[in-house]
């Protein structure tokens, strides 16, 4: 049985734009059947002038940028709190908006398509969708926040299934955000209010649950997560500003704290902002901050090589690890070893 997991740091991608060659609050991420990244930013709170950074950003593992697409508003195919993003087998493009409950779907060049989705409780209703994967039917799952529980979907928006009620006990939820799928049909959910992962089936029977970690170890407020090949779940734990790697048991593999450098879009802003570059390159960018006597989400405020915010980790079948890292505007890349 493995009992340890081993990331090497490749590189960045992204620093802050308000529009063009970086990110804004990069909250989820997605690949299609080409490698082409799509990166949902959700950009803060809703105001005029953070609406043209509600987007999508395309590029490559190796930093090409490729376009954006998208802009915050109300209206059909806008964005207002855009929480999660997943391609279909066609490379449609679907993104979930937690404020205004519906899913809209995209062409792979940032078309409108079409839309679905409704506010409340009822079957098929929405009540803050977290987050959307797709199986290998091309059926849409997704967590449905605030009605604490699970739905499946057909592309257009008829409901297959729902499962789940609000509570602490084995199967009930508070708050599930993030979802993921395995090739045999299995469904992972990180709960967040309750500070667990649990494993079902693909007809919403409880396997099991993960949240007898140690205290120190313990996750904390778990946001996306994905599954690999062999069971392990990467966790955005989000509370402790950490990625946790688990074994299909629950035994923790690996936790990772963020190690990034500038990117080479970061690279070339100061290239030609001298006067700022001068500034970075005399930075610590890996401060002392006596840990003790600070919580985890402080010292990431103030190391800025760490993961601040991790909201999405993604794995794209070519061995490596994705996450993003919302609060500093970026994803950082690791090589899964």
């Amino acid at each position: 049985m493995t009992t340890t997991k081993t990331f090497t740091y490749s590189h960045t991608i992204g620093f802050l734009t308000a529009v063009g060659r970086g990110f804004t609050n990069p909250v989820d991420l997605a690949f299609n059947s080409q490698g082409v990244i799509y990166v949902l930013n959700r950009a803060g709170p809703e105001t005029t002038v953070r609406l043209p950074s509600k987007r999508v950003s395309m590029c490559t593992i190796d930093e090409e940028f490729l376009g954006e697409w998208g802009t915050g508003g109300q209206g059909d195919g806008e964005f207002w709190w855009p929480s999660s993003i997943a391609i279909d087998s066609q490379d449609r493009v679907y993104i979930a908006d937690e404020s205004l409950k519906r899913v809209s779907i995209f062409d792979k060049d940032g078309k409108f398509l079409s839309q679905w989705g409704v506010k409340g409780s009822a079957d098929g209703q929405l009540e803050y969708p977290s987050s959307i994967a797709f199986d290998a039917d091309d059926n849409l799952w997704l967590t449905d926040s605030g009605n604490h529980r699970v739905l499946k979907f057909t592309q257009d928006g008829q409901l297959l299934s729902a499962w789940g009620q609000q509570g602490s006990g084995p199967g009930q939820f508070q708050g599930p955000w993030g979802l993921a799928l395995t090739d045999g049909g299995d469904v992972y959910i990180s709960d967040w209010g309750n500070d667990r992962i649990q494993h079902y089936s693909a007809d919403g029977a409880l396997i099991e649950e993960f949240a007898g970690l140690s205290e120190g170890d313990a996750i904390h407020r778990p946001a996306g997560l994905s599954v690999d090949g062999e069971g392990n779940i990467y966790v955005a734990d989000w509370g402790n500003e950490r990625v946790k790697v688990l074994g299909p048991d629950g035994r923790l593999l690996a936790s990772l704290r963020g190690e990034s450098v500038d990117s080479k879009w970061a690279a070339d802003y100061f290239a030609v902002n001298p006067e700022e570059g001068q500034l970075r390159s005399e930075a610590d960018m890996f401060p002392d901050l006596d840990p003790p006597v600070r919580r985890d989400r402080e010292i990431s405020a103030g190391v800025e090589g760490y993961f601040w915010g991790p909201s999405a980790v993604k794995l794209d079948g070519q061995g490596h690890l994705y996450v993003a890292d919302s609060l500093r505007h970026r994803l950082q890349v690791y090589q899964v070893n």
